[in-house]
């Protein structure tokens, strides 16, 4: 199945790569920036970063009318986003399950 004909598929790559950017920033540029002196692959990452901060964001809710996710689940998934690893965790608890 290609994950980029269904919606669910394309939340779950949305999730996977917005997930992978904010590892990215945490572990990566932002040592490099602080402690290198390389502001520059910050601002990057970080711009790619907030770009799909803003399409996972809109992908969640998108899914919680299409597929009728109530309240916690549409909050969990939306909270995923700000936490370390948690969209990983989101796509495991919640994603994979829609699509199965």
């Amino acid at each position: 199945m290609n994950l980029l004909k269904t919606e669910i598929g394309r939340l779950r790559i949305i999730a996977f790569i917005e997930g992978t950017s904010f590892l990215i920033i945490l572990f990566i540029t932002m040592p490099m920036k602080y402690l290198m002196d390389m502001p520059e692959p910050n601002k990057v990452i970080g711009m790619l970063h907030g770009i799909l901060f803003i399409l996972y964001i809109l992908a969640v809710v998108q899914g919680k009318f299409s597929f009728n996710w109530n309240g916690k689940t549409t909050f969990l998934a939306l909270l995923a986003s700000v936490i370390p690893f948690g969209t990983f965790w989101a796509d495991a608890k919640y994603f994979k399950k829609v699509q199965a």
